[in-house]
Formats: structure tokens, C-alpha cells, sequence
């Protein structure tokens, strides 16, 4: 008999399987935990483009929230795409009682620049979900929102960080991707530590769920028992490995890129 680890995933379905509840399951698979879904909303995309979203009723998100909590050990929860301000609602009104050790990624936008949250979603995440949350993993788009201000450097983002978590009372992961180097994140905690996790960037690789599967390895390691620090070392270094290992395929439109969760040193 076996007991693995247990993770939950409240996310959308991604149909290309490269983001969203499928990268957060094949994440879980990979690193030896088992993986539970609650589905929030039905995306129709490839790496590039999102053509279509339909949300699912809040009431049955929070419902395949709730059932998962009963009959499961569940070690950690992560937060993807959520959509909508109902279901954020739906949602917390289930784990404002479970209390898990929470992971949120505040998804807004997609990489190919499509909203994936409306736009009063924005503070039922910061007045309902981070309250929350053990972490939360903001790329610089969004830390810029949540502040209120650019993040144009690693200076504001230790800035940003730092205020955002004397904000919410809970860890920040500002992913520093999207600047120019090294790619350097940066985790910052309500207790005042300061951790850097840096990887060389592969050049060349155009893919999506490269923050879905970050937040999705940090949960699988908290369920796992690993310290947080440690989570997000781990997962940064899976991370890079499903980059640097990515998958090829030539089609119609050039090019398709994705993530190899199955990667391996």
C-alpha cells in the first residue's frame, strides 16, 4: 500500500495541457504526489493565444473544493486561474474554514496578453484569498498591480515585496522573468527573510505554464513536508530542467514549444 502526498489544484483547464489544472497534475505526478483538481473555468488556447473561456457555476468550484478536502489527506492547495470574483468567493468560503497551507497564483494575464481575471476579481483576491494564503507568486505584471506601482527592477522588486507582505501577512515569490539577465526571483517573508533563486535562461523557447508549473512544484513540495524555502529551491530547479528539456513540434502556424514535466538531471 502506498500513501503519497496529496495536492489540490482549484485552476482552469487548458486544453494544449501546457498551463493551468493538466501542468499543475502532470507537476504533481512528477515530484511523487498525488494530484486532485477542482476546475474553474474551460480554456480554449495553445501556447500564444486564448480563443475562448467558459467558467464553471461558482457553487460546483466550490463544491469539487469541498468534497476534495473531506476525502482527502490534502498537504497543500495551489490557486490558478480562478476567473471571476464569484468564484473566488465561492472558493474562500470553503477554505476560510479548512485553512490549508495555501499557494496562490494570482493569474491576471496570459503570456500571449489575454485577461484571464475580470476585473473586480482583483480584490476578492487581495480582501478574500490572501488573508489566506501561506504564498503568493506574482510575475512583475502582476506585483505591479497588487503595488500599484511598476516593477521595473530587482530594487523595487525587493520593494515591492517586502510592502506586500507587511500588506497581506503572508510569503511573496516575485518571479523576476521578464527582466533583462539572469532570471532571479525573489522570496520574501513576513518575518523579514530575503531568498534569491537565480537560473540561466534558455534562449529560444517560446512556451506557456512556466509559472503554473512553479507554483504547482512549490505545493507539491509543502505537501511533501518540505520547508518553504526549500519548496521554491526545488521547484525553481524543476522548472529550469522542464525549460532547457522543452518539447518541439513544426505545424501549420511554425513552431509549437512546451514544457517537459518528465525532465530529469
Amino acid at each position: 500500500m502506498q500513501t503519497p502526498p496529496v495536492a489540490l489544484s482549484i485552476a482552469g483547464s487548458d486544453n494544449s495541457a501546457g498551463a493551468g489544472a493538466q501542468a499543475d497534475l502532470k507537476t504533481f505526478t512528477a515530484l511523487g504526489v498525488y494530484g486532485l483538481t477542482a476546475i474553474t473555468c474551460v480554456v480554449a488556447e495553445v501556447p500564444g493565444r486564448v480563443s475562448a473561456i467558459a467558467p464553471v457555476p461558482p457553487e460546483i468550484v466550490a463544491e469539487q473544493v469541498r468534497l476534495s478536502l473531506e476525502a482527502y489527506p490534502v498537504g497543500a492547495v495551489k490557486t490558478g486561474m480562478l476567473h471571476s470574483r464569484a468564484a473566488i468567493e465561492a472558493i474562500c468560503g470553503v477554505l476560510e474554514t479548512a485553512r490549508p497551507v495555501l499557494v496562490i497564483d494570482p493569474v491576471m494575464i496570459a503570456t500571449s496578453g489575454a485577461p484571464l481575471l475580470e476585473p473586480e476579481g482583483v480584490d476578492a483576491l487581495r480582501n478574500r484569498l490572501f488573508p489566506l494564503a501561506t504564498l503568493v507568486t506574482p510575475n512583475l505584471d502582476e506585483a505591479a498591480v497588487l503595488w500599484g506601482r511598476p516593477v521595473c527592477g530587482f530594487a523595487e522588486m525587493r520593494e515591492a515585496g517586502r510592502a506586500l507582505c507587511d500588506r497581506f501577512g503572508c510569503a511573496f515569490l516575485l518571479k523576476g522573468g521578464h527582466l533583462k539577465g539572469e532570471a532571479v526571483d525573489l522570496l520574501l517573508t513576513p518575518e523579514g527573510t530575503a531568498s534569491e533563486f537565480t537560473a540561466p535562461r534558455v534562449p529560444g523557447v517560446s512556451t506557456h505554464g512556466t509559472g503554473c508549473t512553479l507554483s504547482a512544484a512549490i505545493t507539491a513540495g509543502l505537501a511533501g513536508g518540505m520547508p518553504l524555502v526549500e519548496a521554491v529551491r526545488s521547484a525553481k530547479q524543476f522548472v529550469t530542467r522542464a525549460i532547457a528539456q522543452h518539447y518541439r513540434w513544426n505545424g501549420a502556424n511554425g513552431e509549437t514549444h512546451a514544457l517537459n514535466h518528465q525532465a530529469r538531471d
